[in-house]
């Protein structure tokens, strides 16, 4: 009689029973079962496919756009994905380390607490160029919760000694408790303010 295997993330941290608390990111964050995070772009020429992919996964490709602060893909990271994967895992390990809490559950905390639920759009009426209040759609809420994180690591990590796993632990357990202090989320609040005053 086989066993059904239970498919832990980097055989270390369970996927099930992690509570995705915001409601209108339940569609939009995928924490699907694998023991390695990477699909081999299966789902990039599918419309919206994006979200079926595993939330580490995106994570992890988001990271390889790497580079300079202006020069968001200088080439230091870029498609080094399992270069990624393996910081990703270290880092995760320090997050456990840290906080004695699920590294999976502190990113999807982190990404929830990072989402903007609004943004500005430009509307062009008569010539003139209004900025207009928006509510974003879940997919581009977790699009954008990622690339603050990433944007946050990257900048953190540029011309510093202290290695690249420490700096993203450092940011998700910041992320995850929602500090106004972390860099991502600094980024959602400014993002709503702008949004606020346009409305």
């Amino acid at each position: 009689m086989t066993q059904t295997q239970n498919f832990q993330l980097f055989r270390k941290w369970e996927m099930d029973g992690i509570e995705i608390k915001d409601p209108g990111l339940r569609t939009a964050i995928s924490l699907r079962k694998q023991i390695l995070p990477y699909t081999y772009g299966r789902s990039a020429l599918k419309r919206f496919n994006k979200a079926d992919v595993n939330i580490v996964e995106r994570l992890c490709n988001k990271l390889m756009h790497f580079g300079k602060k202006y020069a968001k893909n200088t080439g230091r990271m870029t498609g080094k994905k399992v270069r990624v994967l393996n910081t990703v895992k270290v880092a995760f390990d320090i997050i456990s380390l840290k906080t004695g809490q699920n590294p999976v559950e502190v990113l999807v905390r982190a990404v929830e607490y990072s989402a903007p639920n609004e943004d500005t759009t430009r509307i062009v009426y008569g010539g003139t160029v209004y900025h207009v209040s928006v509510d974003v759609a879940p997919i581009r809420r977790v699009d954008l919760a990622l690339r603050f994180i990433a944007d946050a690591i990257k900048e953190a990590t540029f011309s510093n000694p202290k290695p690249i796993e420490e700096h993203m632990a450092e940011q998700l357990i910041l992320a995850s408790k929602n500090d106004p202090n972390a860099p991502s989320v600094k980024k959602k609040n400014e993002l709503e303010r702008i949004a606020q005053a346009s409305r």
